[in-house]
Order: structure tokens, then C-alpha cells, then sequence
């Protein structure tokens, strides 16, 4: 049984070098809706950092409605946590991919964003439900997910939970 100074030394050691936090501020967001919005860009990461071992990313995802995505994504490694900010639309999440293609490893997306990772056509069975404002959902690694529908714009922080650094620090 290890005595009180060991464990001490060993939290006081493990906290002597810590990694300093990341701040996103709201401003940062809002530029990021903006020029996502201009540009029509879906899928923006806004930082990747090194948190100890794994690395986590944020960025911002918007889509118009209307927008009805082919198909559907699993990612191998990088789990993905949705917070809806604005708007609403119908997430399917589970099952199986339709036509399942593995994603070039080398593309933006996979190197940038959201990491190697399977693209499909759509997606046999799983649960579907409609997400919106204040709704979080975590979507683990190697979950089918996809949203066929878009009911009004959407809006939602993604954080994404990168354990082997397969994700680009930004």
C-alpha cells in the first residue's frame, strides 16, 4: 500500500506542468458563423489542441435548411459532441451505412476535421430523432451518423475527441 508522501508527490508532480487551458470566446464563434454562412462552408474547425495524451477540436457546423446530406459518415476514431445552438433537424445516429466507401486519407476533411472515417449513401435502420436548440449528442467512434433532414438553419458546436492525435493541431 503505497504511504501519503508518495501519493502527494505523485498528484503534486502530475499538476506541476500543467497544459494550459484554450479559451473560444464567443467572438471567436460568431466571426466563425459568419464567414461559414458567406462562404457556405458546413463543417469549420475553429482549434485542435494537444490535451494530454489525446487531442480535442472545436469547431462549428452549419447547415441551411433544406439541406438534405447523401448519405451518411462513421468516423474510426474520434468520438463527436453536439450542441445545438440554433435551429433544428432530424439526426440519425446507429445502424449501417449505405454503399459504405473508406475516406481518402489524405483529404481535408479526414486530416483537418473529423479523421479517417467511412462515407455512405444513407443509413439501414439506426435511431432517428430531431434535435434542437439546447439538445446535446454525443456520437462515439464508429457510430453511423447522418442527418437526412434540416428543418430550420442548424447550428451547433461539435467537440471532437481525437485519443490517437489523428486531427491537425490548430
Amino acid at each position: 500500500m503505497p504511504n501519503i508522501l508518495s501519493l502527494w508527490l505523485v498528484f503534486f508532480q502530475a499538476g506541476a506542468n500543467p497544459i494550459p487551458a484554450t479559451d473560444v470566446s464567443a467572438a471567436d464563434i460568431e466571426a466563425t458563423l459568419k464567414q461559414a454562412i458567406e462562404q457556405k462552408i458546413v463543417d469549420t474547425p475553429i482549434r485542435t489542441v494537444d490535451a494530454g495524451g489525446h487531442n480535442v477540436g472545436i469547431g462549428l457546423v452549419h447547415r441551411p435548411k433544406g439541406t438534405n446530406l447523401p448519405g451518411g459518415v462513421l468516423h474510426d476514431v474520434v468520438t463527436e459532441v453536439y450542441h445545438v445552438l440554433e435551429g433544428e433537424g432530424t439526426l440519425v445516429t446507429g445502424g449501417a451505412l449505405i454503399a459504405p466507401e473508406r475516406r481518402d486519407d489524405t483529404a481535408t476533411q479526414v486530416v483537418t476535421i473529423n479523421g479517417p472515417g467511412v462515407s455512405g449513401k444513407g443509413i439501414e435502420g439506426g435511431m432517428r430523432r430531431r434535435i434542437a436548440k439546447g439538445d446535446v449528442v454525443i456520437i462515439p467512434a464508429g457510430t453511423p451518423h447522418w442527418f437526412p433532414e434540416v428543418q430550420d438553419d442548424i447550428t451547433y458546436i461539435v467537440v471532437r475527441v481525437d485519443p490517437r492525435r489523428v486531427v491537425t493541431l490548430k
